[in-house]
């Protein structure tokens, strides 16, 4: 009994030894694929994670040195942030408030650099549309319209398409061009949200221009 015990092992075994033979090979790489893959899943979400902290401390940074009116500490802070994490959404947001700051301090062309930024180096559609509308104000507030209006022409979200076509509508009030002004705050009054303050202020501005 013992022995016919020990030849069905010893079959068992032999076709073991035969399929491993066979197929031993490729099983190994798909685990080693397999295995490789997950690790760098892993690995991925660690980094990935790991450089969201650091992002996340760098805008901290410069949150602490807008509230203090620290420009030079505010343009290091910035192109450190992008030169790391150009791509991210705390560089977009750590690039409008670095220009908001500037451009209250009357660093005009530092806070146009770092709004353009945004518009060049943001994957988010809303925020660059931000830093358009951002952009027009103070290219509108240096004198230079044309070039305002040259930043409003850039296709946005829908949502921001009515903010655009009312800056629009200041800026070709500000070059002496009411009727084309009216056909944007028109355009801007119909699509904003019944109820919303924007839509009130464009309706004292159609006010002032004749319009019911």
């Amino acid at each position: 009994m013992a022995k016919h015990l020990d030849l069905e092992e010893q079959e068992q075994l032999d076709q073991i030894k035969h399929f491993w033979a066979r197929y031993g090979n490729a099983i190994t790489w798909v685990l080693i694929v397999v295995m490789g893959s997950f690790a760098a899943w892993n690995g991925w979400n660690w980094w990935q994670r790991n450089q969201g902290a650091k992002a996340a401390a760098l805008y901290e940074e410069m949150d602490t040195a807008a509230a203090a009116k620290d420009l030079e500490r505010i343009e290091r802070v910035l192109t450190d942030m992008r030169a790391d994490f150009g791509g991210t959404t705390f560089a977009a947001q750590a690039g409008l408030l670095a220009a908001k700051v500037l451009f209250e301090n009357g660093q005009t062309d530092k806070a146009r650099a770092a709004l353009q930024g945004v518009i060049d180096g943001s994957k988010d559609a809303g925020l660059q549309a931000v830093a358009r509308l951002r952009l027009a104000s103070v290219e509108l507030e240096a004198g230079q319209a044309e070039a305002a209006l040259k930043v409003l022409q850039a296709s946005a979200p829908a949502a921001f398409e009515p903010l655009l076509a009312d800056r629009r509508g200041d800026v070709l009030m500000a070059q002496g061009k009411p009727d084309e002004a009216k056909a944007q705050y028109q355009a801007a009054w119909n699509a904003l949200e019944p109820r919303s303050d924007t839509r009130r202020l464009v309706a004292i501005k159609l006010a002032a221009l004749g319009v019911a």
